[in-house]
């Protein structure tokens, strides 16, 4: 049984880790979908308990001791292997590694191409429901190195190497689609749509990383920089959290509340 932990698995390398006594499947996906058919053993998590509202505030960080239950309630143990996915890309899995990373655990993939990829090479689903042993989990504080809050950010502004990435739309990065009291984007940020870096044709499994690496060059994205990913929430930007640590990038920071934080702030400095 292979031991590393890949960060980006697809469907064929999971199947054959699927007797892995530490392997524990998470699937993010709605209900229904879950419902309707998911992987082997895996387990149901409703987006809505990763997340801490703190309005206008969203998708901010629960409190460890919450965390610290939940992950129980799932079943997982340090020294799990927690694969996650969900039916929409990856977002939601994403955001539940990225907590997962934030609470000091280790051991973390993300199926690509998610439930649809899972499908696409004709691999057993089922309707059942497994038993759950909860797990013994214990958060006694956060991983701040993968976190930049609105205060880490304004103190980063003028760092060179220290590059922000949005993962919103294109409307969105220039205020033409205002979700918040204020439009427009951190001042510096690049524009990069969470969904350029998958291939639509592949039920959005991850491009070539080659091509993926000469596009966010040609934004100043480099791997000697330290990145801040964010989009409203801190949703779509987890996915691309993932996906820059799937590619090498040693300093990665998601950024929880997102716009919905920074653009509800009265005096956050903003770039039309």
């Amino acid at each position: 049984m292979p031991t590393e932990t890949p960060l980006i698995i697809d469907a064929r390398a999971l199947e054959a880790r699927l007797q892995d006594t530490t392997l524990r499947l998470i699937d993010v996906s709605d209900a229904d979908c879950y419902a309707q058919g998911h992987l082997p053993a895996a387990v149901h998590l409703e987006y809505a308990r990763l997340l801490r509202n703190d309005p206008p505030a969203m998708g901010m960080i629960p409190e460890p001791d919450d965390l610290e239950r939940l992950f129980r309630a799932l079943g997982i143990h340090r020294g799990s292997h927690v694969v996650a996915y969900d039916d929409e890309g990856g977002g939601k899995a994403s955001r539940l590694l990225w907590t997962l990373a934030v609470a000091g655990h280790e051991r973390l993939s993300l199926l690509d191409g998610g439930l649809d990829g899972w499908r696409r090479e004709n691999m057993p689903v089922t309707t059942q429901e497994p038993s759950i042993d909860p797990g013994h989990y214990s958060v006694s504080g956060f991983d701040m190195s993968h976190v930049a809050d609105r205060e880490w950010i304004i103190e980063h502004l003028n760092t060179p190497q220290v590059a922000f990435l949005d993962a919103r739309s294109p409307e969105e990065f220039d205020g033409r689609d205002v979700r918040a009291k204020r439009g427009g984007h951190i001042p510096g940020a690049v524009s990069y749509e969470w969904t350029q870096a998958m291939d639509p044709n592949k039920d959005r499994q991850l491009r070539p990383q080659r091509a993926l690496l000469q596009e966010l060059g040609t934004l100043g994205i480099t791997r000697d920089k330290e990145i801040v990913t964010y989009c409203h929430s801190h949703h779509r930007s987890a996915y691309t959290w993932v996906v820059l640590r799937h590619l090498g990038f040693e300093k990665v920071r998601g950024y929880p509340g997102s716009w919905s934080d920074w653009g509800n702030c009265p005096d956050t400095p903003i770039e039309p």
